[in-house]
């Protein structure tokens, strides 16, 4: 990613500068200090005075404005000739450029006019203030690109600084530096996790939202993974330490987001284009306004007057502020929502997509095995059975007993006592209850037992069969007496997520390299447009191509490892992950969660972040289309030729309302429909 970085340190001097924190500091510092001074060239200009009615004289008072302009344009202005000369030795004139130019031409006609009679007013009390907004308008950029890249900061403060190591003895303090990968740590209930690492003993729930944007806390067990940075709840965890410092989670989220904020999407480049040539644009412009008045009155004073006026006014100061605002606002608003932009021109592409591609176990299901449906024989309740299959299968380690048992603790089914468990090999799994022999397993255990399925329980299983969906059955007494239809659990928000995406006119497609009837079954509960079925992870790619030449634009959303192919193939590339992939290198955007819900706010933030940049680039562009020719003189025949002042002013209208319509992007709801 080293061109990002050698491109973002040219778009940061383009844009006023590389380091934002010491930039807002001496930005503010310089404006309070130049607005003070710029009291006493206001007070002592003969234009306001005349403008006010009133008159301050008295020996060498003539010499207070000019005295005061001069430090204010050495104090307030250095910071833009110093940024300029930077723009000018990599032969790119830009946004300093073009300030610098304003400025610089106002204080030497100014200055020239102290010693020679030029018949009309100097430029003092328009420098000033000029220099004036502009050190208002970058401070207020600043403290905008500081408030947007806060979530960094904050990310960096979720890391503990120390951490309890668990040792022969018992346990020690030690600052996290010191941690090695493989050592046990013990989290404490309501501490925070000193690194990335794996659950060896005990059970709790996690607080991650501060990481993955999940709101509610996540459950974590034995052998489950846990992010550094995120806060224990309740339960007391031992934590074997697989990774630490850049390798972390953190780590790789505030990476990312940093080269998202400094790689370039169009409509940067677009601004930066226009920056360079906007400078371009003020000398023709001056120059056109010379030649023209030359020609139509010949050369005097006025005349010099209008073309310094032009200089001094075509200063876009706003379009340097219209993009990257945005750009700092809305990568850390998808980093707070879980979803972590590696290239802007993702970000900006979302908008455009009209398909999806999700890859089916574990992002539209949640790759572990559920009870999706279960039947009885008539005078044996659901419940009923549930609670006795769950019994039995207490012991099992198999997914589809820790199915049954999930789904009879979700139900809040009481636990039954049973005894003499016993696994059937390759058949099932018996225990005894009120002293009757109860079976739990699928048809090689009828056929063990030599029992038949009732009828309900017989279209039961062929209903499950057309879908390639398994069924185990509860044997009691010699009968089947319930069967329990198991699948890969599809997520709730997979149906929501398929539904907002057609209600954005999106088509929604399906790569898996299950059966047909599997992914005919996902695709008919989910109301998914298209399906592809057995699909070779080799050949995924090449499902995003067609799809790609009915010129369609495609998403591709996979987990980044069998994927990559695919995900680099796809328009926009969007990897799932669960908080520790983050560093998937084939992809444009990461969700940290896997869920598909997050994909739909990808496009309504991608809408929300170009609509807000076009809609600066007009705010900025505007003012230059208008300010422009009124300073050249173009209404000069109606008896209307524009002051500078004025124009000062609707440039630091201009740069306020490009910095608010920026930060109004904060109060998009992703969550809903724009």
């Amino acid at each position: 990613m080293q061109h990002n970085h050698t491109d973002n340190h040219k778009m940061d001097h383009s844009s006023h500068g590389t380091d934002h924190t010491g930039h807002e500091t001496m930005f503010r510092q310089r404006f309070w200090v130049s607005l003070a001074l710029s009291i006493p060239v206001l007070l002592f200009s003969p234009t306001i005075q005349g403008w006010l009615g009133y008159s301050i004289d008295f020996p060498l008072s003539q010499w207070i404005t000019p005295l005061f302009g001069i430090i204010i344009f050495i104090y307030g202005g250095l910071p833009f000739l110093q940024m300029a000369r930077t723009e000018f030795e990599q032969r790119e004139p830009g946004m300093m450029a073009l300030i610098s130019l304003a400025i610089t031409v106002a204080f030497v006609y100014s200055l020239i006019t102290i010693f020679v009679d030029l018949g009309g007013e100097s430029f003092w009390w328009e420098l000033v203030t000029l220099i004036d907004v502009m050190l208002l308008g970058h401070w207020i950029e600043m403290r905008s690109v500081r408030q947007a890249s806060g979530s960094l900061d904050e990310l960096a403060k979720l890391m503990p600084d120390e951490a309890e190591r668990v040792t022969d003895s018992g346990t020690e303090t030690v600052a996290v530096s010191q941690l090695r990968e493989g050592d046990m740590l013990l989290v404490r209930p309501g501490a925070s996790v000193a690194a990335d690492g794996e659950i060896v003993e005990g059970s709790s729930r996690l607080d991650e939202s501060m990481i993955t944007g999940e709101s509610q806390p996540v459950k974590k067990r034995d052998g489950d993974t846990v992010i550094g940075g995120t806060v224990n709840g309740d339960g007391s965890l031992r934590v074997r330490v697989t990774a630490l410092g850049d390798n972390t989670a953190l780590s790789g989220i505030m990476r990312l987001v940093k080269e998202a904020q400094g790689s370039k999407s169009d409509t940067q480049l677009l601004a930066d284009r226009a920056a360079k040539w906007l400078f371009y644009v003020a000398l023709g412009a001056a120059a056109l306004t010379a030649i023209g008045w030359i020609i139509a009155v010949g050369f005097d004073v006025q005349v010099l007057r209008r073309v310094v006026g032009v200089l001094v006014i075509a200063c876009p100061h706003a379009l340097g502020l219209a993009v990257p605002l945005v750009v700092a606002i809305s990568t850390s608003l998808a980093a707070n929502n879980g979803i972590l932009v590696r290239d802007r021109r993702a970000l900006e592409e979302a908008r455009n997509l009209n398909v999806i591609i999700f890859d089916k176990t574990g992002t539209l299901t949640k790759g572990e095995q559920g009870v999706v449906r279960m039947t009885t024989v008539d005078g044996v309740s659901e419940d009923d059975a549930l609670a006795l299959a769950a019994a039995v299968e207490g012991d099992s380690e198999h997914m589809v007993a820790r199915a049954i048992r999930d789904a009879a603790q979700e139900k809040g089914l009481s636990a039954l006592q049973v005894s003499g468990f016993e696994a059937i090999k390759g058949r099932g799994v018996q225990a005894t209850y009120e002293g009757e022999t109860v079976y739990v397993g699928g048809p090689r255990l009828l056929e063990m037992l030599d029992v038949m399925l009732p009828d309900v329980l017989q279209k039961f299983t062929d209903r499950a069969g057309s879908e390639g969906h398994s069924v185990v059955y509860l044997v009691r007494n010699g009968e089947v007496v319930a069967g329990f239809e198991s699948a890969d659990v599809i997520r709730p928000e997979s149906i929501q997520a398929v539904q907002a995406l057609h209600d954005m006119n999106i088509e929604v497609a399906m790569l898996t390299g299950d059966s047909q009837a599997v992914a005919d079954s996902v695709a008919k509960e989910l109301g998914i447009d298209i399906v592809f079925a057995q699909v070779l992870p080799e050949d995924k790619d090449k499902k995003v191509q067609e799809l790609q030449a009915q010129g369609k634009q495609v998403a591709m959303v996979g987990d980044g490892v069998n994927d990559a192919p695919a995900l680099t193939r796809a328009d926009v590339g969007i990897a799932i992950g669960s908080g520790t992939d983050v560093a998937v290198e084939s992809a444009g955007i990461i969700l940290v969660q896997s869920n598909p819900l997050d994909v739909v706010k990808l496009i309504r933030l991608s809408k929300a972040n170009h609509k807000k940049m076009i809609q600066n680039l007009w705010w900025a562009a505007g003012y230059n289309i208008i300010a422009i020719p009124l300073a050249a003189g173009v209404l000069a025949p109606i008896g209307f030729i524009m002051p500078i002042a004025v124009g000062a002013l609707i440039m630091s209208m201009s740069t306020v309302i490009v910095a608010i319509n920026a930060n109004l992007l904060r109060r998009i709801d992703l969550t809903s429909a724009a």
